[in-house]
């Protein structure tokens, strides 16, 4: 891999220092093309702001502020006190990721309130405009009137939709028992009480809008409470006392991210949430690598293995030399296996304090299986379980991170299975406290177990996560992560994921960066107890679409060997589709309907395409001048046949091949939950 150091070019950077007075009522900023403008004001001494795209507005005036414990609101009776802008025209270079270039291209503001009378209270809010949406947050400075470690209990930022009206919006819960791994609704606003992030919904007027956040760092994830019909309020996710954020002066929130798009395709194409992360702090991150693996895991889900030690225990020395010589013969670059340390008998989602990350079974050997991954070239990719004990995995995870780099594993995929407000910390006085996955405690915590890891060039896949927020770009070894419903949910989720999930999460979750989905079951009859609702509610070939469509680093092939040696013809796509990309267009798509991706391979003049449906048919036309338009490309394609459809006859795929250039067009024809997977080999 290329030395991988943050590179930024062209850098252009104008400022300007613009001292207002106390009459001061309002700052404005228009985005690089003129069509996002934003007016923030301090009208009757309330900091606000509010948003217009291409002359309509988004957001009417919206609350700006925080309150302190022991110090009260700064919010009302604040007036604007000085405004800086300045203009940012730049590129920089991701490691890895769905493009190599990525151009940051703003105007910003930073807006200074301080508080009416004698005091010396002030905060600054930065508003960053972009084409693609809007980026802000507070700067809150040491003063007088606050202590060096200050407590916040509100968080006032509030999202005022200038019209409420006929808005769909695609959703799951907040501070629920189950996390993110949720089903998304798709409502009108009347049925939303508090929703995660990102928050995505579509006005009348066709606008598509998606509310999130950038650069969660120690801080509390934000949730979004709709306290009347269109007004949405910023809820942190509090401590186990109640506090929302323990931090010291001077400190900056995340940032609170508005991507905004005439389209729905448009928010896919989107690079906010990235440009608003700081760059790499990791320095050279060549180590990192993306890749496709397989592993011990789906045979738990369907039965075929445990987890626990015993007759059926999936994690033994010669399971995964099994599965390293499969990886070895068809170019994975991994095993994962899971269930071979010490904690796993028994009621395992209840072993949090049990867990031994150094030591394993009696009949697994990791220094045999990784030495026998080094003669065929393939990567023992670790496991970690904390059953929410997260306490008990910092006390080992040093030490386990060593053990793992000690046999050349490189990658470790962490797990905090618990139930929302039910992770366990202990206290300084060795009390138990039970915090939410998605608090300050548990952002902070999993960010320690990236920058542990990163010692010990070690990339991170974390399960059961907190949301993704752009981290990625500032610790390139946070390679993938979780943070929805995945592919675990079609074997024993009754009901399972519907088939407009994955036509759902590109527009949703998606937005805030990779997941790990695992992709690529072909046995849709695995549930041998009759019950066939619990299966993936797709066909094969809309199997092989989310290799392109769900954008993930790492990319696992989740099915049995045994399932794709049975369908080798259909497996070639997975064996020849790539994880890291050079440039990913998305080109056709409506939330919950479909979505088309075209990416091409880094360093490559390969392309491409995954297409999928939700439960209807449906013909998509792609015109194909994504493609250079000096070559011919082989288009190598795996579409639903004439008779697919999901429940009934999933296997039916056709396979072909058929030259084209960039002035073709192509039509699409999609089965119920169908799909399709095309390469586009470069020719000559």
């Amino acid at each position: 891999m290329k030395n991988t150091v943050m590179k930024n070019k062209l850098a252009l950077v104008l400022l300007l220092i613009l001292p207002l007075n106390v009459l001061a009522k309002s700052a404005q900023i228009a985005s690089p093309n003129g069509q996002i403008k934003l007016v923030v004001n301090d009208d009757d001494a309330q900091p606000s702001y509010q948003i217009a795209f291409n002359q309509q507005t988004i957001f009417a005036a919206s609350q700006l502020g925080l309150e302190f414990k022991n110090a009260g609101s700064f919010s009302q009776g604040f007036h604007i006190k000085e405004v800086l802008s300045r203009n940012v025209d730049n590129q920089w270079q991701l490691p890895w990721g769905e493009r190599l270039n990525v151009q940051d291209k703003h105007n910003e503001i930073a807006v200074t309130f301080v508080a009416d009378g004698d005091s010396t209270n002030r905060y600054t809010v930065r508003f960053r405009v972009f084409d693609d949406g809007v980026g802000f947050r507070y700067e809150v400075p040491k003063q007088e009137g606050l202590a060096d470690n200050v407590e916040i209990t509100n968080e006032l930022t509030q999202f005022a939709l200038g019209n409420a009206e006929q808005v769909t919006a695609w959703w799951i819960p907040a501070r629920g028992w189950n996390r993110y791994e949720y089903t998304y609704r798709t409502t009108s606003l009347a049925e939303i009480d508090r929703v995660h992030t990102p928050f995505t919904f579509k006005l009348k007027s066709g606008v598509h809008l998606s509310i999130h956040e950038a650069a969660l760092v120690d801080y509390a994830a934000m949730t979004l409470d709709q306290r009347r019909p269109g007004l949405f309020k910023a809820d942190l996710t509090p401590w186990s006392d109640g506090i929302l954020v323990k931090i010291k002066t001077d400190f900056k929130t995340p940032w609170r991210t508005i991507q905004i798009s005439k389209d729905a395709v448009g928010l896919l194409n989107s690079n906010l949430i990235l440009n608003l992360n700081e760059p790499n702090k990791l320095g050279d991150v060549s180590w990192v690598e993306p890749g496709k693996y397989v592993g011990i895991w789906w045979g738990m889900h369907v039965g075929e293995n445990t987890w626990g030690s015993g007759e059926k225990h999936g994690a033994t020395t010669a399971e995964a030399k099994r599965y390293m010589d499969f990886a070895a013969k068809y170019g994975f670059s991994g095993v994962l296996v899971e269930g071979w340390n010490i904690g796993w008998d028994g009621e395992w989602f209840f072993n949090g304090d049990l867990f031994n990350f150094s030591k394993s079974f009696a009949d697994f050997d990791i220094k045999a299986v990784t030495d026998y991954g080094k003669e065929k070239g393939v990567e023992l990719i670790g496991h970690h379980e904390t059953s929410g004990n997260v306490s008990n995995y910092r006390e080992q995870m040093s030490d386990a991170y060593a053990l793992y780099q000690k046999h050349g594993v490189t990658q470790v995929k962490t797990g905090y299975v618990a139930d929302g407000g039910n992770i366990k910390r202990i206290d300084e006085s060795g009390i138990v406290r039970k915090e939410w996955h998605d608090g300050q405690f548990m952002v902070a915590e999993y960010l320690h177990s990236v920058t542990e890891a990163a010692k010990h060039k070690i990339s991170i896949n974390t399960h059961e996560p907190v949301k993704a927020t752009g981290l990625r770009r500032t610790y390139p070894n946070w390679i993938s992560r979780e943070g929805a419903r995945g592919q675990e949910f079609n074997a024993w989720g009754n009901p399972p994921n519907p088939p407009e999930h994955t036509a759902i999460l590109p527009f949703t979750r998606l937005l805030a960066g990779p997941m790990d989905f695992t992709p690529g079951i072909f046995d849709m009859g695995f549930n041998r107890l009759g019950d066939k609702s619990n299966r993936p509610q797709t066909t094969l070939a809309k199997q092989l679409a989310l290799y392109v469509v769900l954008y993930s680093p790492i990319q696992m092939a989740a099915d049995l060997p045994l399932n794709y040696v049975a369908k080798l013809d259909a497996f070639q796509f997975i064996i020849d589709v790539p994880t890291d990309w050079q440039e990913s267009r998305a080109i056709a798509g409506e939330i919950g309907d479909f979505v088309v991706f075209a990416r091409q391979e880094r360093d490559s003049d390969d392309w491409y395409l995954g297409g999928l449906t939700d439960e209807n048919t449906r013909d998509i036309t792609v015109k194909l001048d994504f493609l250079a338009a000096d070559k011919k490309y082989q288009a190598q394609i795996y579409r639903d046949g004439a008779k697919a459809e999901w429940k009934n006859n999933p296997y039916d795929m056709v396979i072909e091949q058929k030259n084209v250039t960039a002035e073709n067009v192509l039509v699409l024809k999609l089965a119920t939950s169908g799909g399709v997977a095309i390469r586009f080999k470069a020719l000559n």
